[in-house]
């Protein structure tokens, strides 16, 4: 199969919420000699973007979207030890969370695995973050950046919220926050007062090390 083709079917198969089709799928994509992370971004978590997509417009609803989301955890179990990047230069302590409103943690769980084996230390607090939490655990953990990612349109609301709670508790000044998911763009990060925003996993880890030495 050639590799467009394979990613074409990835995509496909999370749209359809096939676990067992695209655990075949993943498997031939790392015996064809594709990319895995190629196979997780422009295969898998373009079909993320898709039911993001219909569920933002009322064209599914989450059983749809958990079924989707239980293929990608498949493709995503067979190929994330095959992923690699460059250690980090500068690496530091990032806590990560997607916000509350948000089930959608994927593309959060790509950025916590290429930060991990980038030598960044990673203070997971999964999906569906309430915004104090970000603030508590901010207090608790000193983390250097404090990461936010939202997939869907309602969700991205909360991030700019989180940001002025954590301004209040007079920790704004300790950390650099990093935002990302598919809504997101720099023009959001700036008009909200957050330090970065990256677009995929690999800039996450070049947005962290910039970061890390502003701080």
């Amino acid at each position: 199969m050639e590799e467009q083709e394979l990613l074409d079917k990835l995509k496909d198969n999370v749209v359809e919420g096939d676990d067992k089709e695209i655990r075949k799928l993943s498997q031939e994509a790392l015996d064809t000699g594709v990319d895995p992370y190629k196979a997780l971004m422009k295969g898998c978590a373009s079909g993320m973007g898709v039911m993001s997509v219909r569920y933002d417009r009322k064209e599914a609803f989450v059983p749809e979207i958990l079924l989707s989301a239980r293929a990608m955890y498949a493709a995503f179990e067979i190929l994330k030890p095959h992923i690699k990047v460059e250690k980090a230069a500068a690496p530091g302590k990032i806590l990560l969370g997607v916000v509350e409103g948000d089930i959608h943690d994927i593309g959060k769980n790509i950025v916590k695995l290429l930060l991990e084996v980038g030598g960044f230390e990673v203070i997971d607090l999964g999906k569906g973050v309430p915004l104090k939490l970000f603030v508590e655990k901010t207090r608790e953990m000193n983390p250097d950046i404090v990461g936010m990612s939202a997939l869907m349109t309602t969700s991205m609301l909360g991030m700019p919220e989180a940001i002025e709670l954590i301004k209040d508790a007079g920790l704004r000044d300790k950390v650099k926050i990093m935002i990302g998911g598919a809504p997101i763009t720099q023009e959001y990060s700036d008009r909200i007062g957050a330090d970065g925003y990256a677009e995929s996993g690999p800039g996450a880890i070049k947005l962290a090390e910039k970061l890390m030495e502003k701080r």
